[in-house]
């Protein structure tokens, strides 16, 4: 009932599970997507798990737009495969042999694109007066959001990084003052990798606990 505080708690099982999701989450690229199409209420779904992020000052600075139309796939992919030209000429000798067999986006392979757009406000943010980048952090809170449920309902999902920002805008006819933060393809796989991706073809390996964690102050 709207209004009520509920102090749902959780048992060791569903910790368990919350936990297997996490570890079990992976980047997936477009040699794995299955042409499945993804229905409207699943679609909604994992959206609506996007919504239930947390967010700076309750300021819900997110968009989304759904995408399905082959048309402008097909003008993001233009956009991808321009970047990745001038991306793979940045790693040399080993690393670029790597990076040229990689896999990398699966745009038009994925039955659904999803845009995601922090769409910043003109007035004062509570909790980002300080840290103006809040408001982009909380709208990467909501993709991390729609990743673990897509994992949960077994759907893929990959997260397109090598793309012009600019030229995505202008394709989706975005408002100007509105920024890419994710473009996110999703659909049923005929695979989940048991590590990373690039873990398993050595692009890098996965830093200790240890490395990463510091007591109380750097020394």
């Amino acid at each position: 009932m709207d209004g009520t505080i509920q102090n749902r708690t959780f048992n060791e099982e569903e910790q368990r599970l919350l936990e297997e999701i996490l570890t079990s989450r992976r980047d997936v690229r477009g040699n794995r997507f299955l042409p499945k199409e993804i229905d409207e209420p699943t679609i909604k779904r994992i959206i609506k798990a996007g919504l239930s992020a947390p967010s700076v000052g309750y300021s819900q600075p997110w968009e989304f737009v759904v995408i399905q139309d082959a048309t402008v796939k097909t003008a993001i992919k233009k956009s991808f495969t321009e970047e990745n030209e001038k991306g793979a000429k940045q790693f040399k000798d080993k690393k670029n042999e790597l990076y040229n067999q990689l896999k990398l986006e699966g745009i038009e392979e994925a039955p659904l694109n999803i845009a995601v757009f922090y769409t910043p406000k003109n007035t004062p943010v509570l909790g980002q007066t300080s840290m103006p980048n809040m408001g982009r952090y909380s709208v990467v809170c909501a993709i991390q959001n729609i990743w673990l449920m897509a994992r949960s309902l077994n759907i893929g999902m990959g997260w397109v990084s090598i793309l012009d920002p600019e030229k995505v805008k202008t394709i989706l006819n975005a408002p100007k003052t509105y920024e890419l933060i994710g473009y996110l393809c999703l659909g049923y796989t005929d695979l989940f990798y048991d590590k990373p991706e690039l873990e398993l073809k050595k692009w890098d390996t996965r830093k200790p606990y240890e490395q990463v964690v510091i007591e109380n102050t750097y020394k």
